[in-house]
């Protein structure tokens, strides 16, 4: 559990809440990582840049999911950054690539193949996968952790109502699936989010706590959303 953690502190030290953009995170000290193809729903084939530490292993590894304005090069920056830390990073595979809003069901296939991906690489720690999004990618994060996705921990960062059901695609919000979460959980959050209320995740929290599951919840006074 420490491990989700460890990334949830890297990263707001990264990104306060948001805005990817490559120059507002630094490439400093950084190696490239590379583009992989993960094959999801029968004959789709997806790019996905991963990056890892220079040697060693194996290490834990973590799936980034990003926004609704797709694979910005921050993302792949704050891979780079994180690597540095000792995680193997998959910005996963650009779940946009075959529609702007895929079905949930879509794009948690589309999770689920690339954490057996994942588990086909020698220097990846199959036990210690978790799962972190941004956006809608932080709407993902709360909807797949309940069990059986194939990831141990969850990362919450910049947000999507824990109430929403998504594109309109008759999914229940995240909300709904409380009971079956077993994976702990940070929250990172601002109070001028204007897209994701903060009382909505002051309310999700509280029924996390009643439900009894673990989290962690980070508020910055005054940031909005993708700050």
């Amino acid at each position: 559990m420490r491990y989700v953690f460890l990334l949830a502190a890297v990263v707001s030290l990264l990104l306060l809440v948001g805005g990817v953009g490559a120059a507002d995170i630094g490439t400093a000290g950084m190696r490239n990582g590379t583009t992989v193809k993960i094959q999801s729903g029968g004959d789709r084939s997806y790019p996905a840049y991963i990056t890892t530490p220079e040697d060693g292993g194996p290490y834990p590894a973590v799936v980034l999911l990003h926004s609704f304005n797709g694979l910005e090069p921050g993302y792949q920056v704050m891979a780079d950054r994180l690597a540095t830390e000792g995680f193997v990073v998959i910005v996963p595979p650009e779940w946009q690539t075959f529609g702007e809003a895929p079905e949930d069901n879509v794009t948690e296939a589309l999770v689920r193949d690339t954490v057996a991906y994942l588990a086909t690489r020698p220097e990846v720690n199959e036990s210690s996968i978790g799962l972190t999004g941004f956006c809608a990618g932080g709407r993902y994060t709360m909807l797949f952790l309940p069990p059986d996705r194939g990831v141990q921990c969850g990362c919450r960062l910049v947000r999507l109502p824990p109430y929403s059901g998504g594109q309109a695609n008759g999914t229940p919000p995240p909300a709904e699936f409380i009971e079956n979460i077993t994976d702990p959980m940070l929250i990172i959050h601002g109070t001028a989010d204007e897209a994701s209320p903060v009382a909505d995740i002051y309310r999700y929290a509280t029924e996390l706590d009643a439900a009894g599951k673990y989290f962690e919840l980070k508020v910055y006074q005054g940031e909005p959303h993708g700050s």
